[in-house]
């Protein structure tokens, strides 16, 4: 009788008691390892609109200052790169986060804490995500342990309610529509050189 030597070995699968334990635990947990996913989304979307706004405030500076000389120009250089180093991050973070890597909750947590100034609605929204980072759930997901419940039960999914989701492609669009605005304004409304 021939056996395939690469075949996985038989005993390799889960106790049925295990994978019970397992899927409950996915399942006390799944929503909240949603939500930590999600502010990975917004982060993402918040770096896209950093990206945006420094492409639009270089392209205004360039039109209106001499570059060479201005101190202006300097200080709108330093920003941009402030701004920029702020994008990058988001975005590391964004990754990291739908990953559930630990790092990216603590570079997270950085972000939420500075958000907090953004009085009053920045307040509760990373007082939110901080929440979600800092809370008992939130030490769960991110352990190992809880990365070894993902690997045993890859068939529990979150279902996302169809509000939140027509929520989301409304909100998308309205940023779509105010951004497309914003920039048809400026490019309209930018001086021309005759």
């Amino acid at each position: 009788m021939d056996t395939n030597p690469y075949a996985p070995p038989a005993d390799l699968n889960l106790a049925p008691d295990m994978l019970s334990s397992a899927e409950s635990i996915r399942q006390a947990h799944i929503k909240h390892e949603a939500s930590i996913k999600s502010v990975g989304t917004l982060y993402l979307l918040g770096a896209i609109l950093i990206l945006v706004a420094c492409g639009a405030a270089t392209y205004a500076m360039m039109s209106d200052v001499d570059l060479t000389t201005s101190p202006d120009a300097i200080a709108a250089m330093i920003m941009g790169v402030i701004y920029l180093s702020l994008a990058g991050l988001q975005i590391a973070a964004a990754i990291g986060l739908w990953k559930l890597k630990s790092w990216a909750r603590w570079v997270s947590v950085v972000i939420s804490a500075l958000g907090l100034l953004a009085f009053p609605i920045g307040t509760l929204i990373n007082g939110y995500i901080l929440y979600l980072l800092l809370s008992q759930k939130g030490n769960v997901v991110f352990s190992a342990e809880y990365k070894r419940v993902i690997e045993a039960t890859p068939h529990v999914k979150y279902r996302t309610s169809k509000i939140v989701i027509a929520f989301l492609i409304f909100l998308v669009l309205l940023f779509v529509l105010i951004f497309g605005v914003a920039i048809i304004g400026s490019v309209i409304g930018a001086p021309t050189a005759i």
